[in-house]
């Protein structure tokens, strides 16, 4: 998967999560500033991602991807 499609595909997941415009989304949107998510939110985003790309995401992972532009650089990189 090329790396922009990805991207919107994550933004599109984000803003249906969020319930937000995903053209008010872009890689450097950070998930736990400019959208508030919490604790649980995140959790549950990243296991439909896992699920989504076929990624494993490990806790200490997670703790690092805060931005779309990190999570789609993790998920470019550790795809099965």
């Amino acid at each position: 998967m090329e790396r922009q499609e990805l991207t919107d595909k994550i933004i599109n997941l984000v803003a249906e999560r969020f319930e937000l415009d995903p053209a008010t989304l872009n890689g450097q949107t950070d998930l736990t500033v400019d959208i508030d998510a919490d604790s649980i939110d995140f959790v549950e985003l990243l296991l439909e991602m896992e699920d989504e790309f076929d990624a494993e995401i490990s806790d200490e992972n997670a703790e690092k991807l805060h931005t779309i532009d990190n999570i789609v650089d993790f998920i470019l990189a550790h795809q099965n």
